[in-house]
């Protein structure tokens, strides 16, 4: 932000001199890159914050050199003529996107004489960069500069009908804007348009074929409310960035839009001649009060660490606006309309400190520290993250945001189609992710064709589940934290880490796995994971070979397994601390069992009738080895080799005892799963 000196002692006395007064600025916000002298003089380059819209415009720069200095701001007083017929009889305005443009505002000066401008305004223009272009339009920029709220004139003779539509641009719709150049319109961009044509894009720039020009004799002067982001993705999008859409980028007061657009009016006039016509057409006049925020004495020394009258309080937060009234414990302020950012108590104590001023807050002053302990949901994950690592899998980390093609890959949890941004984050790349599997495969491909690495890899992250049609939050996605896992070939190993990492969680009951079919995994190759135990079985995540076909496609050797775990289940159903269990003191007995089973039974099938049958005198199931001989057994055929210890804790188990849960379970095992027992 340019700022002129000259132009600066309008608003305020300037008793201090520049090396000071540059210092004062920098050490409360305003940072100083640098001052030149153009034509005699002096132009001061301020860094100004996003959350200080304020100050970009003289008038906001001036109240912060007045509280600095406890000097008196000087507002020009705004006083000027409305004389022929009302506005209504040459204007109307309809807003149709009030999304992106809440308010809209519009005055009439008929009879103006376009030309040059005084000198005195040439010169405060060019002084902080602004080009000259003629009175009326360099009057616009003048205020832009003073205040901070842009302002645009269209020629009224070519406004169509005398209507200004707020709306949506159209498909394929063109804008000649001021700077002769095309750019192509949107249903996301915010037009100015007549009764059939744009005029202007909102907030960025007008448009060539309404501006206005030595024959213009009759104005429109728009003054509006852009939303940031609105005008922030149009800006992006169509690569035009101007000082228009800096500041609405950074929002502007909502009150000083009716002031910007009559002191527009007064310079007009007296420049340019002209009478304005009575009245203004406002689509949203209401302006919502500010919400009153508290400030309490103890809390700026609490984290100030120096005491700080309330008087003192008081006259600081007025000289920056406030609307201030004592209270029981305090101060109530109403933060200015131009002061959006203060809407806390803490916001309001980094005001008093600002002004103040830093260098008074004591160094050694004591910082009050209360005990506090790790969320659950952060011992659980430093438990994970140790699990996984010491399995050899690496973390990595990836973007949220992909392309459609990467997310379409493989998404297990849900076949809705994915929630996407309006620009893109990431070059190409607007898609929610629906699931982890698909940037980690695709890390796993850098990683082989970068270093010849094979990368197990794994990650903690948010995905984005769309929400189902018709849903309360249907507009929402279901953000959740999953765990996403890719390995090498061995299904198995991964079934084991992922044991592992329920069992250091203490998660209780049975990890379960179910045969599923999901795009992206090889046919027959996918399991889900379900928890059983509870009321009914909770569904933990997805497991299985990824297909072929997309390991070709990232030029991946051998096959990949991932899984894709929900954290949050984890977390719910972990139990971090340790519970004691009670140990039988009496001896137990272990047999083996081989069975023949069809080919089709899968372990967790036969483990789930060995404990219903064993009940709590199974103390341990041990899995052994799984053979196959189709001469001895027949066909679709397989011996099942597994280990059961069986143990009481009320009494000692006899070998009879042990026999009849043995014969109890081979009748199961023969019954349901059509087993035979090898002896």
């Amino acid at each position: 932000m340019l700022v002129s000196w000259k132009w600066l002692s309008r608003y305020v006395d300037l008793t201090l001199p520049h090396d000071e007064l540059v210092d004062r600025l920098s050490l409360s916000g305003l940072n100083h890159e640098g001052s030149e002298t153009v034509d005699g003089d002096v132009v001061i380059d301020l860094e100004v914050t996003s959350n200080r819209g304020d100050c970009l415009g003289h008038i906001g720069v001036a109240r912060e050199i007045a509280a600095l200095t406890e000097q008196k701001l000087k507002i020009p007083a705004i006083e000027y003529q409305e004389s022929g017929a009302a506005i209504d009889e040459s204007l109307a305005v309809e807003n149709k996107m009030p999304e992106a443009c809440p308010r809209y505002t519009a005055r009439v000066i008929r009879g103006v004489k376009v030309g040059d401008s005084p000198e005195w305004l040439q010169e405060s223009l060019k002084s902080v960069g602004i080009g000259v272009v003629n009175n009326v339009v360099d009057v616009t920029n003048y205020v832009m500069m003073e205040c901070g709220q842009p302002l645009h004139a269209f020629d009224l003779a070519k406004v169509g009908d005398g209507k200004i539509v707020v709306r949506s641009g159209k498909d394929k719709e063109q804008l000649e804007a001021i700077d002769h150049r095309n750019y192509d319109l949107n249903d996301s961009t915010c037009v100015i348009a007549d009764s059939s044509d744009a005029l202007a894009v909102g907030g960025v720039m007008g448009g060539a074929s309404s501006e206005v020009t030595e024959a213009t004799t009759d104005i429109v002067l728009e003054a509006a409310e852009f939303v940031p982001l609105s005008v922030r993705r149009t800006a992006r999008r169509l690569k035009l960035h101007s000082p228009s859409s800096f500041r609405f980028e950074r929002r502007v007061d909502p009150v000083g839009i009716d002031w910007a657009s009559r002191r527009a009016c007064q310079l007009i006039t007296e420049i340019a001649g002209g009478s304005v016509a009575p009245g203004v057409i406002d689509t949203a006049p209401e302006i919502p009060a500010r919400e009153t925020v508290l400030l309490r004495p103890k809390r700026v020394a609490a984290l100030l660490g120096l005491e700080i009258e309330t008087a003192e309080l008081d006259k600081i937060l007025r000289s920056l606006g406030c609307e201030v009234s004592a209270f029981a414990d305090g101060l109530q302020c109403v933060p200015p309309s131009w002061r959006h950012d203060l809407t806390r108590e803490v916001d309001l104590i980094e005001e008093v400190a600002r002004i103040h001023g830093y260098d008074k807050i004591p160094e050694d002053s004591p910082i009050p520290v209360a005990p506090s302990s790790k969320r659950r949901f952060d011992t659980a994950m430093e438990r994970i993250r140790g699990v996984l690592t010491a399995a050899g899998i690496s973390e990595a980390m990836t973007p949220s945001v992909v392309t459609e093609k990467l997310d379409q890959m493989i998404s297990p949890w849900t076949e809705l189609p994915a929630l996407q941004t309006r620009t893109s984050m990431l070059e190409g790349a607007r898609t929610l992710r629906r699931s982890l599997i698909p940037s980690l495969l695709q890390s796993r491909a850098a990683n082989w064709a970068s270093a010849s690495l094979i990368a197990d890899l794994f990650e903690i992250a948010h995905v984005y589940l769309p929400a189902p049609v018709g849903s309360d939050s249907a507009l929402l996605p279901d953000e959740t934290y999953h765990i996403g896992l890719i390995a090498g070939e061995d299904f198995f190993a991964l079934k084991g880490t992922i044991e592992t990492l329920c069992d250091r969680l203490g998660v209780p009951g049975e990890l379960t796995v179910a045969p599923v079919q999901r795009d992206g995994f090889a046919k027959g190759g996918a399991v889900e994971l379900s928890l059983v135990g509870g009321k009914e079985p909770l569904r933990l995540g997805f497991l299985g070979f990824v297909d072929d076909k997309l390991v070709k496609q990232w030029k991946l050797t051998g096959r990949v397994v991932a899984a894709e775990l929900s954290a949050d289940v984890l977390v719910n159903q972990s139990r971090l601390v340790p519970q004691q269990q009670a140990v039988s003191p009496f001896p137990s007995i272990q047999r083996d069992l081989n069975l023949v089973l069809p080919e089709s039974v899968r372990w967790n099938e036969l483990a789930g009738l060995v404990r219903k049958a064993a009940k709590e005198r199974l103390a341990d199931l041990t899995y052994r080895e799984t053979y196959r001989n189709e001469k001895v057994d027949g066909p679709d055929k397989k011996r099942v080799l597994f280990s059961m210890e069986l143990q009481s804790q009320t009494e000692t188990l006899s070998g009879g005892d042990a026999d009849s849960i043995i014969n109890e379970l081979v009748a199961s095992c023969e019954k349901q799963l059509e087993a035979v027992l090898l002896r």
